[in-house]
């Protein structure tokens, strides 16, 4: 029954908080609601019903933002625009809580991570420490001269390369020089290393 302004006036009254009206209007701009401030909360869509809840939890300026799955089934805009302020409070101070499914997003965005499984932590590390501990970092080749010999450990791919896991350069440079004495040249070779995907995929897989 108000208008995006009078709710986030409301929201900011549950603080105790009057006269932010400046704050109101920066957190509007940033989540691109500006040009919805004066329209009663009925006449918008989902979108933009999503992102005023984002702003009536940032009014008071909370030292910790907890963030349940803001993004799922959001448009591209408001995710990019939703992460760009997210980031900028996060380096003004404000801890960040996130719960996500795309782990792309948290790849991308959250300095620690915990997975869960069946409701129980099941790691808890540094987002970099958790991508250098996989081993699951792959080298995509594609040979001339022939076939690599049985003792070469290397899986022959769908598209007619070859593809050789591993966990630290050493090892790909073994693989290298044991080729180089088979007399097979590299006419191609691609480096996948892993992802945060490829991490919470081994760790749910473990008993």
């Amino acid at each position: 029954f108000f208008t995006v302004r009078e709710t986030l006036r409301l929201q900011s009254g549950y603080f105790g908080i009057r006269g932010n009206e400046a704050w109101l209007g920066e957190v509007m701009e940033r989540l691109d609601l500006t040009q919805q401030a004066d329209k009663n909360m009925r006449a918008l869509s989902g979108g933009m019903k999503r992102r005023v809840l984002v702003a009536q939890a940032l009014v008071h300026k909370p030292p910790l933002i907890v963030l349940d799955e803001p993004t799922a089934g959001v448009d591209v805009g408001l995710r990019q625009t939703l992460w760009e302020f997210i980031q900028d409070l996060n380096r003004q101070g404000h801890t960040i809580l996130l719960t996500t499914h795309y782990l792309e997003e948290a790849e991308m965005l959250c300095n620690r991570i915990a997975m869960m499984k069946a409701g129980r932590i099941v790691a808890l590390d540094s987002t970099k420490n958790l991508l250098a501990g996989s081993s699951e970092n792959w080298a995509r080749l594609e040979l001339e001269g022939g076939t690599p010999p049985p003792d070469v450990p290397l899986v022959a791919a769908a598209d007619g390369g070859w593809e050789f896991c591993f966990r630290d350069y050493a090892e790909l440079e073994q693989l290298l020089a044991r080729l180089r004495q088979a007399d097979l040249k590299v006419r191609t070779m691609q480096l996948l290393e892993a992802d945060l995907e490829t991490v919470f995929m081994g760790i749910m897989g473990r008993s």
